[in-house]
């Protein structure tokens, strides 16, 4: 199933993502079947498959909109690839119509490029990510990683770090007013950090994401589909 490329940035606004880790294309499906009513998309984490998946059949898990995600081990990836069969993973999605492809800021810039001119090609969008999991960097330092996905010509950025304390959760958030008009995803990972997950929407966020009902979680602090649910439509969000 290809998805809807006609869909436009501005169309995605505090959809919920439930993030797919799973082993095989059969485990990751019946996933997907699971949270549908849940979900307005479905991250599929590829660097959770044990083999390298066929990418025809990724784009037919779901016919919600899919963000294909390939940590390498260096940010938090479940297994360790080579950096051709990574990025070719994400290409061949773009091209075969996923509505979303997420590349980490530190990737080196001249294969970030390589993977933008196919998805600017395909018509897919491309997330630009970066992630901290021991801490929170300071306001200045968070400032300058939102300029360099600016200057990388994200469609879409992602900022999560590791909050300990309160102060790290607003430092965070801050994020949001000095974005604009950018389309920013940032929040916090942890126990602490489980309320700017919440709080992101409100504040202008694109997305959020919550662990599958069913399945795993791929980051602390994330709560599952149906926890995020409830509290988004009580919210009003």
């Amino acid at each position: 199933m290809r998805q809807d490329m006609s869909l436009s940035l501005s169309s995605i606004r505090g959809w919920l993502c439930v993030s797919i880790a799973a082993p095989s294309l059969e485990a990751a499906a019946s996933l997907a079947a699971a949270n549908e009513a849940l979900a307005d998309c479905f991250e599929i984490r590829l660097d959770a498959f044990a083999a390298p998946p066929d990418a025809a059949a990724l784009l037919a898990l779901s016919r919600l909109p899919l963000l294909m995600t390939n940590r390498p081990a260096w940010e938090g990836g479940m297994r360790g690839q080579e950096e051709d069969g990574r990025l070719g993973l994400l290409m061949a999605a773009a091209r075969g119509g996923a509505a979303l492809v997420d590349i980490e800021l530190r990737t080196p810039a001249e294969r970030r490029q390589e993977l933008a001119a196919v998805c600017r090609a395909a018509g897919s969008r491309l997330l630009v990510s970066w992630h901290d999991f021991a801490g929170t960097p300071s306001q200045e330092e968070l400032g300058q990683v939102l300029a360099a996905m600016r200057e990388a010509g994200a469609d879409m950025g992602k900022i999560v770090t590791t909050a300990h304390c309160r102060d790290h959760v607003l430092q965070v958030l801050d994020l949001y007013r000095q974005a604009g008009d950018f389309p920013l995803v940032a929040f916090c990972m942890g126990r602490m950090g489980a309320v700017s997950r919440v709080a992101a929407p409100a504040l202008g966020a694109p997305l959020t994401y919550a662990a599958p009902v069913g399945g795993e979680a791929t980051a602390p602090g994330q709560l599952d589909a149906s926890r995020m649910r409830a509290v988004l439509e009580a919210l009003a969000l």
